[in-house]
């Protein structure tokens, strides 16, 4: 399972010029401090997983991996009735599917990874063959019938049994054979559309040509890691680091509009035609499924239930948000005139420069002498510094040949408590050539329950920060301090899980829960006594960054924060439109008439930013909602570690125990009620942005 960062998560600076760079377990519950199968042993000390091959390697193992699957699977359906059981029925599918996802999982990641172009592809088709064969396998019916009527005998197998049985009904069981076949065919289809949509992306390999004038004020660390042609003019990616650091700060308004312009146009003339057949083709499964739309039928099952909840929870910030994020173009507006008295209009492309002017006026201070203070190791040993202080868990570095780029890392996860192994954590940080362009976590081994061990989970986060540059070490924005915290939430959930099955562990929650550990701990980001334990100046890591800059840090996150959340407004209003429709959708049409609604300003002519938009095609398709829903439940869990204090063990502990360990093995509401001991209300949010409405309601 892919979990791809929200724009959200860059904070409102990045949010506002990224638009969004796709994408990309039997028995009772076990305790945390369970003995857990080192998967390491297994591969002579070398890695957790594969991560070296040559060409055709992983289309064999995913074959393999597929026809030993359906081989369990024919063991399941041919068990004479009389013989079947639960556990050689129910517990047997899922430790098969876990099995074999297992096998997979790791090989599709490397579509994402692996610098060499025929190897990636390998890992794409892989990752297209992997959801055909789910497809297959949840509307088979002969599984379907040898699982129902099974008796759970204990309240985690009940689950197991409910959450199974109700994924096959989700996939068409109640349809004829013929109307099933059709639905099968479809979702093949749709699998594909969705695959070659994430690679186009993947492989998106832009580049604009810039004089060094039309690059006036581009940071010279910055300008550094461009390449440069035979007459001195630089060349800039569209990259995060590349694109971040030109929308940020160039003088030039042209500049800035071609990168806009060239980002939201990535893939356009392929990708707009795959979004909207995939559309299209959603809608008409759903019929067959018996939805009304797309987005009923992805809602069903989930914490929001129906489209109808989902529309009224954003239809009630509409007006709020809208109210903000007007007074804060107001401001901007402002600014504006003061650089060009003939202003008379924000555009999009001004965003991000008009922020940091903003922020650099009210504050008062220079990012990029704060980014001094970040250099990525540091960053990283403070998060595993916070993590274990809040979890009693440590982190250690792997030297491991089983990477698949020489800069990625591997860490093992072991408890305080007796050092026991509880998971592996890979990081993948830096841009190259092919690889997936923005930030995301990505589950390769399950944590569950297997052959009498706990298996270790082992996940990998992706991302894109500024490498480092001869002395220079990579040096972090606190955005992208957040970003990172925000996946190695992610990572926590998986690693940390005591589900006893794969299939309910870690992050394979409710889609609109799963956001919500990883946006609690982004919170930790912007507080002052961790912003501190994370710091280190580049050229002497004692020395910490100071108390006063921490202050305007901090205070200078809300600058643009009607702005930040307008955004992911407007592309959860976009993604239920889409998938709401009846017949073809113009997602570019959509997308404008959105846009100009809720952010107020006129979308730039000839752009196609659904085209970019990979979270629709990368399982977030009708669930974009999930991170304005999940911000909700977030806030209002780290109301309770405020008043606790955001590094207190038994706080930390409570939220391993209660949110972190359960995987899906109880449903959203419940753990949240578990944790917070009320249902948790839309004012934590509301109090976030700064927002007063009267009355308001969960």
């Amino acid at each position: 399972m892919i979990l791809e960062t929200t724009v959200k998560s860059l904070n409102s600076l990045a949010f506002a010029v990224v638009m969004v760079l796709i994408i990309m377990s039997s028995g009772c519950l076990q305790s945390s401090t369970n003995a857990r199968a080192d998967n390491i042993a297994s591969l002579n000390g070398t890695g957790p997983i594969q991560a070296h091959y040559s060409p055709g390697d992983i289309t064999r193992m995913s074959t393999t991996a597929i026809e030993q699957a359906n081989a369990s699977f024919n063991t399941i359906v041919n068990t004479p009735p009389e013989q079947r059981t639960f556990n050689n029925t129910v517990l047997e599918f899922d430790r098969v599917i876990s099995d074999y996802l297992d096998a997979v999982q790791p090989l599709a990641l490397m579509g994402y990874v692996y610098p060499d172009t025929e190897i990636s592809a390998e890992g794409m088709s892989a990752e297209e063959a992997n959801q055909i064969f789910k497809t297959a396998t949840y509307s088979r019916r002969d599984l379907y019938d040898a699982m129902t009527g099974q008796v759970p005998r204990t309240t985690e197998e009940s689950r197991l049994y409910n959450v199974t049985i109700r994924e096959f009904k989700r996939n068409g069981l109640n349809l004829p054979e013929d109307r099933l076949s059709l639905v099968r065919a479809k979702k093949a289809n749709l699998s594909g559309l969705e695959s070659q949509f994430t690679a186009n992306l993947n492989n998106d390999d832009t580049k604009l040509e810039f004089t060094a004038e039309e690059l006036s004020g581009v940071p010279a660390s910055s300008l550094a890691t461009f390449n440069q042609t035979t007459t001195g003019n630089y060349i800039v990616t569209l990259k995060y680091p590349d694109y971040l650091a030109v929308m940020t700060y160039a003088v030039n308004n042209e500049t800035r509009k071609k990168m806009y312009a060239a980002n939201l146009n990535r893939q356009a003339d392929k990708n707009i035609a795959l979004l909207e057949e995939a559309i299209v083709l959603r809608e008409k499964i759903a019929k067959e499924l018996g939805y009304n739309t797309w987005a009923d039928y992805q809602l069903d099952g989930r914490m929001a239930e129906n489209s109808s909840s989902v529309m009224a929870f954003l239809s009630s910030m509409k007006e709020p948000l809208m109210e903000k994020n007007k007074s804060e173009l107001a401001e901007l507006l402002e600014i504006k005139k003061k650089l060009d008295p003939n202003a008379t209009a924000i555009d999009p492309w001004d965003i991000a420069y008009l922020l940091e002017k903003q922020q650099k006026d009210q504050y008062d201070y220079d990012k990029e002498k704060v980014r001094e203070y970040f250099p990525l190791d540091s960053v990283l040993q403070g998060i595993f510094s916070t993590y274990g202080s809040l979890f009693g868990i440590q982190f250690d570095k792997v030297k491991s040949t089983q990477v698949w780029s020489p800069e990625v890392q591997l860490f093992r996860v072991s408890n305080q408590s007796d050092n026991s192994t509880i998971g592996y954590l890979y990081f993948d940080l830096f841009p190259r050539e092919g690889k997936y362009d923005h930030f995301c976590e990505n589950t390769l081994i399950r944590g569950r329950m297997k052959d009498g061990t706990y298996a270790v989970p082992v996940v990998a986060i992706i991302g894109n920060v500024h490498a480092p540059n001869g002395d220079i070490p990579s040096l972090l924005t606190p955005d992208e301090i957040e970003t990172i915290l925000h996946e190695t939430g992610h990572a926590m959930h998986d690693i940390l899980t005591t589900a006893p099955y794969g299939t309910l562990s870690g992050t394979n929650t409710e889609m609109d829960f799963v956001e919500t550990p990883s946006q609690t701990l982004e919170e930790w980001a912007w507080d002052p006594q961790v912003l501190e334990s994370l710091s280190g100046h580049y050229t002497n890591t004692t020395q910490k960054i100071p108390s006063e800059l921490i202050t305007k840090i901090i205070a200078a996150r809300d600058v643009g924060l009607g702005n930040e959340y307008s955004n992911m407004l407007a592309y959860s209003l976009e993604d239920m439109r889409f998938h709401s429709a009846e017949g073809p959708v113009n997602t570019t049409d959509v997308w404008f008439q959105t846009y100009k609604e809720i952010l107020g300003m006129e979308p730039l002519a000839g752009t196609h930013q659904p085209a970019t938009f990979g979270h629709l095609m990368g399982a977030y398709d009708a669930g974009y909602y999930g991170y304005l829903w999940s911000k909700v439940y977030a806030l209002n869990i780290v109301n309770d570690f405020k008043n606790a204090g955001m590094t207190n063990r038994t706080e930390g502990m409570k939220f391993r125990q209660e949110i972190l360990a359960k995987g899906n093995m109880v449903d959203g509401n419940e753990i949240l009620m578990n944790f917070l001991g009320t249902k948790p209300g839309v004012e934590a949010l509301y109090q976030r942005l700064g927002i007063t409405v009267p009355q308001i309601t969960s």
